[in-house]
């Protein structure tokens, strides 16, 4: 399958599932971190017990499939509980910054099963040259957004002066 075909459909699915949910982009940006950690630590072993269940052929695809797994895992599963944004814009904004992060972090994972051919070289070879430039700025955004998220309790709470 074309690597811009299936960048795509991830982008498109990603994306669609943070703008849905209207989850805030600093907890899920530093989710997609941990992810990647863990996809570092775990990823050999992963691909094996993964290949040991019989669920999957091993090679480098169930490989690949568990290491994005593992590093989009914290992120979904922060998807269903933490803060929200309140107006449009914030929302397409950040469902755009996770999209794009979390791409970067399943460039390396992705590209070791992709049959790489045409434009899709062109766009691989982008987003690997890319790779530490848009995670370095997407932690520090995360990190941002982390400060401007209140507390639900605080959110409500009008000022008395």
């Amino acid at each position: 399958m074309n690597v811009v075909l299936i960048f795509g459909l991830l982008a498109l699915a990603l994306f669609g599932s943070a703008f849905v949910m209207r989850r805030r982009f600093g907890l899920l940006g530093l989710a997609l971190a941990a992810g990647s950690i863990l996809s570092g630590l775990w990823g050999y072993d992963a691909g094996l017990v993964v290949s040991s269940l019989g669920i999957f052929p091993s090679g480098p695809l169930t490989t690949a499939v568990t290491l994005a797994a593992i590093v989009l895992l914290p992120a979904v599963l922060l998807l269903f509980h933490g803060y929200t944004y309140k107006n449009m814009v914030g929302q397409i904004i950040g469902a755009l910054l996770f999209t794009l992060l979390a791409l970067a972090f399943l460039v390396e994972p992705l590209g070791h099963a992709l049959i790489l051919e045409g434009t899709g070289v062109d766009v691989y070879t982008w987003l690997v040259n890319n790779r530490q430039i848009i995670i370095g700025i997407g932690m520090v955004l995360a990190v941002v957004d982390l400060f401007f998220t209140k507390p639900a309790h605080m959110a409500d709470k009008r000022s008395k002066h």
